[in-house]
């Protein structure tokens, strides 16, 4: 699966938001908002033009794909299948993208960021029930465990990170386990428990024209 490969802070310099993309480096004066709060290139410092509606509705879209490292294709290959299923479309569509194994990995605590997260999935660091799973867009459903393998433990990294993470707080519908390295998705996500600024329903508009 392709994926970006350039510098995480000139994301979220275009999209004038913190993403959080290179974890503990984002809550430092070193993060390239707190430094450079405008767009990147020769014409970021001369101000922003008023965006149209589709203006809005595409870096919504280009900031929720930015946020959970996607790309393109995969992305909305997610809005298609959030879109076939009953209920309301741009609530699935977050909640597909919560359930993926990065993203819980992140939210258990084990990586500062997704983009670690993933690199840990890929290299065989992450337990699903038991078995070692190294795809990262992996769907747990409500029930199924994740650990950390048993070598990863004590590095410096996990241990600064899971630190982190209970200062901040984990989401509701995930239940961890200190002792083990082990979390628990012990429900779907609804809407108001996933702590996401993003507006789906623009995107959704963005989707269906």
């Amino acid at each position: 699966m392709a994926r970006y490969v350039g510098p995480s802070c000139r994301l979220c310099r275009r999209e004038g938001k913190k993403m959080f993309l290179k974890g503990e480096r984002c809550y430092t004066a070193k993060c390239a908002i707190e430094r450079r709060s405008y767009a990147p290139g020769q014409h970021g410092q001369t101000g922003t033009r008023k965006l149209s509606t589709y203006g809005i509705q595409l870096r919504e879209k280009q900031r929720a794909k930015r946020i959970y490292g996607l790309l393109e294709r995969q992305f909305r290959r997610y809005f298609e299948k959030a879109d076939r299923w009953r209920g309301v479309t741009g609530t699935i569509l977050l909640q597909l993208l919560e359930r993926r194994l990065d993203n819980i990995v992140f939210r258990l605590g084990f990586a500062s960021s997704r983009h670690s997260a993933r690199q840990m999935v890929r290299h065989g660091h992450i337990l699903v029930n038991g078995k070692k799973v190294d795809i990262p867009s992996y769907l747990l459903s409500a029930g199924e465990e994740v650990q950390l393998v048993e070598k990863m433990r004590q590095t410096k990294q996990v241990l600064a990170s899971l630190e982190r993470a209970e200062k901040n707080g984990r989401v509701p519908w995930l239940e961890y386990n200190p002792q083990d390295f082990k979390g628990k998705m012990l429900t779907i996500p609804a809407r108001e428990d996933i702590p996401m600024d993003i507006q789906e329903q623009v995107i959704i508009e963005l989707y269906s024209k």
